[in-house]
């Protein structure tokens, strides 16, 4: 464990120097090389965890998770190095063809590292742990440290010739690099030598213990230079706030066309399209529209695309071109037009109202939020239809429901009905504000946890709104929880007849799923014993048919199916086993024949497809296993065959070629033609 000890007091003494660096967030205004130490310092925060867990998996023999760390281990140091190259090669603030090829060499290593890793999966050539000796490392980790060791001594040499060249605290800071540089590529030739010593954690940390301070000062110059930068930059902007005063033939012509307040005004000229907006909502110059600009004409349709709702954008822009405003205005003191404008995500209607100013060479545009208006407007129309609620709903119905929500699709507020009898009258249970925030809450409560995500997902406004555009009606079945078990429910949603309200009925279906299940179940049994075999327990010839055509039909239709094989097998001496021991020797001898190929093929389907016939579809692990998987049971034949012991079955191979194969029934063929030349070899070996 003494390996973990130092490793965990190399990360509190790190944690502790690179407190305030590690905990502050960059900003716009930080220095390039300050984020990339940054990120250096946090990627050795990993490095150093897992030589904490290192220790410790080593010490309990935990081999798989100790297989895993010393990747994360690898893969940590060689990101340290990368990040560490690019902070010195921005640190000393040299660029061209000697700071580039560094940081090639860098990412150069850590290809080298992802791809060794790969393939130490397969065969160890960076390290193996053995029950014997356990950590053992191999011959590319020692190329890796050499490489390391080089790339650390040559950006040390690198810092030092820079710091010959400059003068004053630069050349300390680049000095204290080199040394650093020194100092790792020493303690990683002693790593090297001994792979069980946390050299390269000391490494570390006498590193950062030598350019910390250097980093902490530029850093505090820096934003301290640069903040005074903003600063100035502000003040500046606060004075050129003051703007010119507005001409007073301008207030005069707007003061005699306006006769009420608006949201905002546009005085344009009517030649050459300039324009000034002045606007007193502060929700409206959250749109952000320019206050001045050259040509209201195309600016304003470029506004109207931006800010229009979706459905409104192409009426909206109609109207902003020269002849079609003074078209409008023809025989007119005004012309007005409405529609919907996104502010702050949410559609609002405005009244747009155009007239001539005095000097007939100007337009104004006043523009008016009559978003209340119109909410007061459609209330009234609301209130006048409440009376035929309860007949839109029973139209609506084709069923009757436990539960039924009124629910208001723009505001969400909702009124719940609850049946009381089996002719549908209704009585209110229950009103709210809004029904999808509630509906969040309380479904994490009654709802079946395993349906609790896709509850959440469903009851959203525009996931049913969505769900509704091509059908009448949206059903969705689940589960709630009553009295300490859960039964079956339904939810069918549909949009009401005058489109402004979804009706959700809800309703327990708990007996129609037992009984369904019941019959599924039923189902299924019988299905499962016609695609069996009786006397092996193998699938039957009725089974292989169904797969075929299923294989067949998506390579007909193009799709890429999955890479299978088939093997065929085919029994030998069943014939005289039956005429010299009896039939039901003969039954024993094609059982034991099956077991020994569901032994072998243990993730693939065995079909007994003939009476002395097997087939197997090989796929998956076993696909990928074939040809060790056809050795072992020619082997085991050879043996069975040598010592008379067991089933003698002649096999034959072949896998399924994209480019070549139209038909499953050919990849059969090849493979029945290869069991009877098997089939030939074991009589001659028999003879």
């Amino acid at each position: 464990m003494y390996y973990s000890g130092f490793g965990l007091l190399s990360l509190i003494l790190h944690l502790i120097i690179n407190n305030r660096i590690l905990r502050q967030r960059g900003s716009d205004i930080e220095v390039s090389y300050i984020r990339r130490y940054r990120q250096f310092l946090l990627i050795i925060t990993v490095y150093f965890i897992t030589d904490v867990l290192w220790g410790i998996l080593d010490s309990f023999h935990m081999v798989y998770l100790l297989y895993a760390d010393t990747v994360l281990y690898f893969l940590s140091m060689a990101l340290s190095v990368l990040v560490w190259t690019k902070f010195v090669v921005e640190y000393i603030d040299r660029k061209g063809a000697k700071s580039n090829s560094l940081i090639y060499t860098g990412w150069a290593i850590l290809a080298l590292v992802v791809l060794s890793l790969v393939i130490n999966f397969f065969h160890p050539v960076i390290f193996e742990f053995r029950s014997s000796v356990g950590y053992v490392p191999s011959y590319i980790r020692y190329l890796l440290f050499a490489i390391l060791f080089l790339l650390h001594l040559v950006l040390s040499i690198y810092s030092f010739i820079v710091s010959t060249r400059s003068s004053g605290k630069d050349a300390i800071h680049y000095r204290a690099v080199s040394i650093s540089g020194v100092t790792m590529a020493v303690l990683i030739m002693l790593q090297t030598m001994y792979p069980l010593l946390p050299f390269y954690a000391i490494g570390l940390i006498i590193s950062i213990s030598l350019i910390h301070v250097f980093v902490e000062e530029d850093e505090r110059m820096e934003m301290n230079t640069k903040l005074n930068v903003v600063t100035r930059k502000a003040e500046l902007e606060r004075k050129m706030t003051e703007k010119a005063r507005y001409e007073k033939e301008i207030y005069n012509n707007i003061a005699e066309s306006l006769a009420e307040d608006y949201e905002a005004i546009y005085y344009i000229d009517i030649e050459t399209g300039k324009y000034r907006e002045f606007s007193a909502s502060k929700e409206y110059e959250a749109l952000k529209v320019p206050k001045y600009c050259e040509n209201f004409y195309t600016e304003t349709r470029a506004n109207a695309h931006r800010f229009a709702h979706p459905d409104d954008r192409e009426y909206a822009e109609s109207f902003y071109y020269k002849d079609v405003m003074l078209k409008n205005l023809e025989g007119r003191n005004s012309f007005s037009y409405m529609y919907r404008i996104m502010v702050k995500g949410e559609p609002r209607y405005f009244r747009f109202t155009l007239m001539l100013a005095k000097d007939e060479k100007h337009f104004l545009v006043c523009v008016k939020d009559i978003e209340e208006e119109i909410a007061a407007e459609k209330a009234f129309r609301d209130d006048r239809k409440k009376h035929i609620t309860f007949g839109q709903i029973a139209e609506s119905l084709a069923s009757n429901y436990d539960n039924i929500y009124y629910v208001n699709i723009e505001k969400g507020h909702y009124v719940s009905y609850t049946s009381q009898n089996l002719y549908g009258q209704l009585e209110i249970a229950q009103t709210g504000d809004d029904f999808f925030e509630e509906a969040k809450k309380n479904i994490p409560q009654i709802i079946h946890p395993r349906d609790v995500d896709r509850m959440l997902n469903v009851i959203d406004k525009d996931r049913l709104l969505s769900a509704l555009d091509d059908r009448k009606e949206f059903s969705v079945e689940y589960r709630i929880f009553v009295d300490g078990r859960s039964e079956h429910i339904r939810l069918s949603a549909r949009r009401s007849s005058d489109q402004l309200h979804f009706i959700i009925g809800v309703e327990n279906i708990d007996d129609e799923v037992s009984k369904e299940k019941e019959h599924l179940k039923a189902l299924n049994t019988e299905k499962e014993l016609a695609r069996r075999d009786e006397l092996t327990g193998t699938k039957n010839k009725t089974a292989y048919i169904e797969l075929e055509k299923s294989v067949q039909s998506n390579i007909d239709n193009g799709m890429d199916y999955l890479p299978f094989a088939i093997a065929v097998c085919d029994i030998n001496d069943l014939k005289k086993v039956n005429d010299t021991k009896g039939h039901k020797a003969g039954d024993d001898y094609i059982r034991s024949a099956a077991k020994l190929l569901c032994d072998i093929f243990d993730h693939s389907p065995v079909f007994r497809i003939g009476g002395d016939e097997f087939l197997i579809f090989l796929r998956g692990d076993d696909y990928s296993m074939r040809e060790q998987l056809m050795n072992r049971l020619q082997k085991q034949i050879k043996d069975n065959l040598a010592d008379g012991s067991g089933p003698v079955i002649a096999s034959g191979m072949s896998e399924y070629i994209p480019k070549d194969d139209a038909k499953v029934s050919e990849v059969f063929e090849r493979a029945d033609n290869a069991m009877y030349e098997n089939k030939r070899r074991l009589k001659e070996d028999r003879s």
